[in-house]
């Protein structure tokens, strides 16, 4: 949907611009806001939020004129779900991943943001009809506990990683963590990827889960030598290691570090594949009141200090929660200069 200036506000459509970023060509029709009450109201209106020079939302910088179209396409069509009015956005913006999907959540995290400084007023939200993800995941006799399996890696032969892919298989990961995993299953932040560990006999020996880093980390923040800008353009090439779970009857020595060490060798790879960008560090919280991260450190993974006791994506000190150990580990040697942006 390519979108046309109201002619009844006085917008006129004065010239079409091509970007280029990352190789993606987008063709955006910039409206003319000097005529009319309404481009008027709306000017004054942006130019007095206090966004600096612009606004930065998942990676991506609007200018003054960007956000006057956006704010022009809400009011255009006042009758589009928040979803559609995204998927309009984006598609007039240009604004897509790498792999040259919509940016939908992100584009709904910018109309909220809009929404708090009185720019727009967008429709209520709309009740899906898909599964509640809060409501309880039934435990079925597959992911009953197994035999008592005790032993070495070689007893194993060689171990692997399965990428979990389709709703079967997905549903049978999420029933092993939540059953067996001390803090449950809940849906992935943002980009994820599965795995099942798997030896080589084929039996599922445990699970991981790389998803969304967390916002705000001095400690690691410092390590890396970031900026805010920095971070906020380049935190997604930083993966979190969310969710470890080595079944509880399974018993064998150094079968968590190798599958740490397994997991290293190709999230860069698998995550190019589905995303269309290779990560360059990983990251995870231990308890240490319940775990001394011993695999972390077996598999060469950095310690950088302890969490301030803040959720992962809290950037307001409103969810005060136990502090964690923070390890590391980098994919890349140049992973500093990767995420500083140094040398584009």
């Amino acid at each position: 949907m390519n979108l046309r200036c109201a002619p009844s506000m006085g917008l006129q459509t004065s010239e079409i611009k091509v970007f280029r970023k990352k190789g993606l060509d987008s063709t955006r029709k910039i409206c003319n806001n000097s005529v009319g009450d309404y481009e008027k109201e709306a000017h004054t209106k942006v130019n007095k939020v206090d966004f600096e020079t612009s606004v930065l939302v998942n990676g991506r910088y609007f200018n003054f004129q960007e956000l006057l179209e956006v704010v022009e396409t809400v009011r255009m069509f006042p009758r589009l779900s928040r979803r559609e009015l995204a998927q309009t956005i984006c598609e007039n913006l240009g604004w897509v991943t790498l792999a040259g999907k919509y940016k939908i959540a992100s584009c709904i995290q910018l109309l909220s943001k809009l929404e708090a400084q009185g720019l727009i007023v967008l429709p209520e939200k709309q009740v899906e009809a898909s599964h509640d993800p809060s409501s309880p995941i039934e435990f079925s006799e597959r992911t009953e506990a197994g035999e008592m399996l005790e032993g070495t890696l070689r007893d194993l032969g060689a171990v692997y990683l399965e990428p979990v892919m389709g709703r079967d298989a997905i549903g049978h990961w999420n029933e092993y963590v939540h059953r067996y995993h001390v803090l449950g299953y809940r849906r992935p932040f943002g980009s994820h990827q599965r795995y099942f560990i798997v030896s080589e006999s084929g039996q599922q020996l445990g699970c991981l889960l790389f998803a969304a880093a967390a916002w705000a980390l001095a400690p690691r923040d410092n390590w890396i030598g970031w900026s805010k800008p920095d971070r906020s353009v380049r935190l997604n090439l930083i993966l979190n290691n969310s969710r470890y779970l080595i079944f509880p009857w399974v018993r064998v020595k150094n079968l968590a570090s190798k599958a740490l060490s397994l997991a290293a060798k190709r999230i860069r790879d698998d995550w190019h594949q589905r995303y269309g960008y290779r990560p360059v560090l990983l990251e995870t919280f231990i308890d240490p009141e319940e775990y001394r991260g011993t695999c972390y450190q077996a598999a060469n993974w950095t310690y950088l200090g302890r969490t301030q006791g803040r959720g992962r994506m809290d950037r307001y000190r409103k969810r005060p929660l136990s502090r964690k150990d923070i390890y590391v580990y980098p994919l890349t040697s140049n992973f500093r200069a990767s995420l500083r942006g140094e040398g584009q």
